[in-house]
């Protein structure tokens, strides 16, 4: 299809759009997300005990019958971002030849980080390491527990998770900006599709990419909330109950819309510079009041650990079933590409003008790289304030997990104005998780909108403020209704679907790669051509 039919395809779209109200939204993906989303709460709500029952059973036989799904295609999809990144595509620009960065190197991973895992690095920095402490994983072994420990923690926040983002936020840019398709999650499957993706098939596609962001975003809005609440509790003594955490959601969804009428170059991009700052500031005075030598040196024997076994635990697939890899590996990998939609549209709207090698290197490295200081520092902290308490640490992470970094907080063994540094700290800390959740509120709301108009990168702010109050108002009611048993079947909802998306990301993946191979071959056929015609004009001019 000629550049031509593909923009009256998109205007076809577009003009579907329902523009009333100040709105510009698609009817049918809008409506039909809003329908199933109420539904399924509706049914969670109306009987809680058994759609909890339900969606167990659907996510345990998808952990443990799928289990090699989601570990060879998070594999195969670091494999072929490293092929697209060092290979002769790397050097494509997303955009065209002319195409720039929209926003500085820092701006740019800031966001990155933000959007991305942020705030479950704050959740789980503390809690994960001990677990994997206490009861020894089957993959990254070595002498010293605390090395496997975090080596395993690594390998749940580095390269795979990140890879999943990098290949789906490639192929959404790549489409959108160098295809010049909407961007939008039915634009990857225009070389199978074709015209077809501008009608029903890519309505579909884009109400299923709905539905995961905003389940997903609910979720993690509505369990961040009641970790927010636990170190306002421990801090001021605030009570820790849903009603409190539901003036948490209407403040934290305030703040997020502000930022998301500001739009992304303004209201997202100032708080992801904030937060990383701000997380900057708290790490390295963790890193300095806490057993540095001990973080170091724990760093430096996981760092060696994570790389020497990185291959072999990589495919590692427990025979007959591993409780451990279901219940950890497997379910990070399915929470991963479940996100990936939110993530990958998000990582795509703000990498425009960077190289295929830039934006890979950049979204897979430099993530990564600080998440690893980051797990070392609060999780080496949290083994040796544990092994020095007598498992006190641990006992708090089993009992009550989003009070865990509060308390190691609290246990650091400080001497100079102790006290007031470690408020000092547990507020730093407060405020971080805050400031995580209105980026991820808002950009979530950002990549919704988007979908939801066919992908348009402008849309109305009222259509923005819409989104991000939906987000808040699903999270509020499941909370209110149902409490920490509701947000957890929407969780275990949101892992269930992690299955089909492996596949559709697979499938993503190998149209990726032809496609930019095609596009390469284009170029560099035209790129023979102007030199042909530049040499018979040169030819011409010296015969005459």
């Amino acid at each position: 299809m000629t550049k031509e039919n593909i923009k009256q395809m998109e205007q076809k779209l577009f003009s579907r759009n329902f523009k009333k109200f100040g709105l510009d939204m698609n009817p049918v993906v809008s409506i039909v997300s809003g329908l199933f989303i109420l539904v399924f709460a509706g049914y969670a709500l109306y009987d809680l005990e058994q759609a909890s029952r339900v969606f167990d059973s659907i996510k345990n036989t998808i952990v443990s019958k799928g289990d090699w799904v989601f570990i060879l295609s998070s594999n195969f999809f670091l494999i072929a971002c490293l092929y697209l990144a060092f290979s002769k595509l790397g050097k494509i620009r997303i955009g065209g030849a002319k195409a720039k960065p929209e926003f500085s190197n820092f701006a740019w991973y800031s966001m990155l980080m933000s959007a991305g895992m942020g705030i479950g690095l704050l959740f789980w920095s503390v809690g994960e390491p001990l677990y994997h402490m206490q009861n020894k994983p089957p993959i990254f072994s070595d002498i010293s527990k605390a090395n496997s420990a975090l080596a395993t923690t690594f390998f749940h926040w580095g390269l795979h998770p990140w890879a999943t983002y990098a290949v789906i936020g490639l192929a959404l840019a790549f489409f959108a900006y160098n295809k010049k398709l909407p961007l939008s999650l039915r634009s990857v499957f225009y070389p199978i599709l074709k015209d077809k993706v501008f009608g029903i098939a890519g309505d579909i596609i884009d109400i299923l990419a709905v539905v995961a962001c905003l389940f997903g975003l609910a979720t993690s809005l509505g369990l961040g909330v009641q970790q927010i609440n636990s170190g306002l509790s421990y801090l001021f003594g605030i009570d820790f109950n849903v009603n409190i955490q539901v003036v948490l959601i209407t403040i934290i969804t305030l703040i997020a819309t502000l930022s998301v009428v500001s739009g992304i170059d303004k209201g997202v991009k100032i708080l992801s510079e904030l937060n990383i700052k701000i997380a900057f500031v708290f790490v390295l005075a963790v890193l300095i009041l806490g057993p540095t030598a001990y973080i170091l040196k724990v760093f430096s024997g996981a760092l060696g650990v994570y790389v020497n076994d990185f291959i072999k635990s990589s495919f590692f697939i427990s025979v007959g079933g591993s409780s451990w890899q279901g219940d950890w590996s497997v379910f990070y990998l399915a929470w991963w590409i479940s996100c990936s939609p939110f993530v990958g549209m998000f990582v795509a709207r703000v990498s425009k003008g960077r190289t295929i090698r830039e934006f890979i290197l950049a979204v897979i490295i430099v993530p990564t790289i600080l998440s690893f200081i980051w797990l070392s520092v609060f999780g080496a902290s949290a083994m040796y304030i544990d092994n020095s308490t007598g498992g006190t640490l641990f006992e708090v992470v089993q009992s009550n997990l989003p009070v865990a970094l509060f308390e190691m907080i609290n246990l650091l063994d400080m001497n100079l104005l102790a006290g007031v540094i470690k408020i000092v700290l547990s507020l730093l800390g407060t405020v971080l998780i805050i400031s995580f959740f209105v980026t991820s509120s808002d950009s979530g709301s950002l990549v919704v909108d988007s979908i939801t108009s066919g992908g348009k990168l402008d849309s109305p702010v009222p259509q923005r403020v819409f989104w991000a109050c939906m987000e808040g108002f699903v999270a509020a009611v499941l909370l209110l209704i149902g409490g920490e048993k509701a947000l957890a079947a929407l969780q275990t909802a949101v892992i269930s679907s992690g299955l089909p998306f492996a596949i559709i990301l697979f499938v993503m993946s190998i149209l990726l790669v032809k496609s930019i191979n095609e596009y390469y071959n284009t170029i560099k056929s035209k790129r023979i051509e102007e030199l042909e015609l530049h040499d018979s004009a040169r030819d011409n001019k010296i015969s005459a």
